[in-house]
């Protein structure tokens, strides 16, 4: 199956956002990509929590729900949009990742398990959990006949999760991500490969990039990467853009066979 990673500098208007995601999709499956996946936060990158707040609908209202649905079923193609911020039920805001089906249809949704809380200097601070609600189970589905398993950006570095996709033997792996410039340069690539190195799966991971309306600098460098570890595709800056390479499950049982540390699950 041909994939594509979609990198994006999402900003603070939600339309142009779903509009610069609709033309690097469109672009991604014309190039022959039967799955497709887009960034943490397709439609809306907002630090400031009134704002956000302010932006945020539920599933039913949200605009980027229904366009990437019908954009899914006008391309026939899998498409993984990497999250979106959603408000619950319950009042609380979800990031969200969303999976359709070639035929538009809603098959699985996974809310962010890890929150990302960093200080990484004094005037560069992040805590997720006071605008969202962390989600609370890890979530599998069936995307072009392999069997994925769904992560968002901060949950790279918890291993356990990975661990129970692993022993569910899941053949790809999504991580979506909106990475910060320092973590980005000194973490993304080796993260990306030791969840791909300790599972024998695939990992595909678009990546916001560049500096955007809310302030926040993104590392991009969007990247797929294969059960040994292998970098198959790389974008090597942050701007809008894709990329795309063929997965294939033998690699994944060529992997597993070699060495099948995955059985205990990764650590």
């Amino acid at each position: 199956m041909k994939t594509a990673a979609i990198q994006m500098r999402s900003g603070t208007d939600v339309a142009a956002n779903i509009a610069a995601a609709s033309t690097l999709v469109r672009a991604a499956a014309k190039n022959g990509a039967a799955f497709i996946a887009t960034p943490e936060m397709t439609h809306l990158l907002q630090r400031d929590p009134v704002a956000l707040r302010g932006a945020v609908r539920t599933m039913d209202e949200d605009l980027g729900v229904k366009a990437f649905s019908d954009l899914a079923t006008d391309l026939s193609v899998n498409l993984l949009i990497g999250s979106l911020a959603i408000l619950r039920e319950d009042g609380k805001i979800a990031n969200r990742s969303l999976l359709f089906a070639p035929d538009g249809r809603l098959t699985a949704h996974y809310d962010k398990i890890h929150l990302f809380e960093a200080a990484l200097s004094k005037s560069e601070t992040y805590r997720e959990a006071d605008s969202y609600a962390a989600g609370t189970k890890a979530v599998t589905a069936s995307a072009g006949g392999f069997r994925l398993g769904l992560s968002i950006c901060y949950d790279l570095r918890f291993p356990a999760l990975y661990g129970g996709y692993a022993r569910d033997e899941v053949e790809l792996i999504s991580a979506p991500a909106a990475f910060t410039v320092g973590t980005g340069k000194a973490h993304w690539e080796t993260l990306l490969r030791a969840r791909a190195i300790e599972t024998g799966a695939y990992v595909i991971a678009p990546a916001q990039g560049g500096h955007h309306e809310d302030g926040r600098k993104t590392w991009g460098r969007s990247a797929i990467i294969a059960p040994w570890g292998d970098v198959i595709a790389r974008l090597d800056n942050n701007e809008p853009g894709f990329i795309s390479a063929e997965i294939d499950k033998a690699k994944v049982t060529q992997a597993r066979a070699r060495i099948p540390a995955w059985r205990g699950g990764a650590s």
